[in-house]
């Protein structure tokens, strides 16, 4: 797997310890510094205490959890993308990209260094 160009710090949440553990770790291999953190509680705690470039919210996260989340990143952090890792998120107004459940990593790391470009052109980085 290919590195990307953008060098992310990256809150990852999901539901499930296993699929988090899995996931992480590829995104670690891709280059980014990857937290985690195992449902709303924990993904809230962690945002309390430090700042991200990137939260991603996994298809283990309950509905709620996807739909609640985005809220509480803008809130705690204006600036912060939020990726949900399912298609409910298209229709989220906090949500900046969402890609469906079950796609590969590849489409996940592409997803990222596509919204990480549209930033720093936005912001003239």
């Amino acid at each position: 797997m290919a590195k990307t160009a953008f060098k992310l710090k990256i809150l990852y949440g999901e539901g499930d310890e296993e699929v988090l553990a899995s996931q992480a770790a590829l995104i670690q291999k891709a280059g980014h510094q990857v937290q985690t953190a195992i449902g709303r509680k924990g993904v809230e705690e962690i945002l309390r205490r430090e700042s991200f470039d990137l939260i991603l919210l996994g298809p283990t996260l309950t509905r709620d959890d996807r739909h609640h989340l985005p809220y509480m990143v803008k809130k705690a952090h204006a600036g912060t993308r939020v990726l949900v890792m399912h298609s409910d998120g298209s229709r989220h107004p906090q949500v900046d990209a969402n890609i469906d459940t079950g796609q590969r990593m590849e489409v996940l790391l592409e997803t990222i260094a596509s919204m990480m470009a549209q930033e720093a052109v936005v912001s003239g980085k």
